[in-house]
């Protein structure tokens, strides 16, 4: 298994709201735990296409109704909204810690004002002790960081603004 495999795993966990993923292949066994209510079982030979959400009852417990989920509060906005459509969203492709620097005793990859290239290192996301680099993928200005150093991060999260005029 190759981490781009488990990158994908990784990132059908965090979209499938599942508590607990295992998969368990000959040398190889990993387990995804996140904060979700079901537990998923994975079929080693094609795992993305095999997961089925397993609901289990012990003997004396009563089935309990699922939890509702409360309705999102709306979110304040970050601008006016003519000014935030200009700006270019840099969203986190991997669950994972997020981090401004490459290591403590190191400067920061980028401070708001800082003018970023494409393909320029923006942080880190550390995910099963891989330090992935997330690189810019436009030209421009960077506007606001949105999330704190050393913060978990979900896929697909905002992470950065950036004025690409």
């Amino acid at each position: 298994m190759d981490i781009k495999e488990i990158q994908n795993l990784i990132k059908f966990v965090a979209k499938s709201g599942a508590s607990e993923v295992s998969l368990e292949m000959d040398d190889v066994k990993i387990t995804i735990k996140t904060g979700g209510d079901e537990k998923v079982v994975v079929d080693p030979a094609n795992y993305i296409q095999q997961l089925q959400p397993v609901n289990t009852v012990l003997p004396n417990q009563a089935i309990a109704a699922p939890p509702v989920a409360a309705p999102a509060a709306p979110a304040a906005p970050l601008a006016e909204p003519d000014e935030a459509d200009k700006y270019i969203t840099i969203k986190s492709p991997i669950i994972g810690t997020f981090y401004r620097k490459p290591s403590p005793d190191k400067p920061l990859f980028v401070e708001v004002g800082q003018q970023v290239g494409e393909g320029d290192v923006l942080c880190v996301i550390e995910a099963m002790k891989l330090f992935n680099e997330i690189e810019s993928e436009i030209s421009g200005k960077i506007v606001k960081i949105l999330v704190d150093d050393s913060s978990p991060v979900e896929f697909e999260q905002p992470l950065f603004l950036i004025d690409p005029s």
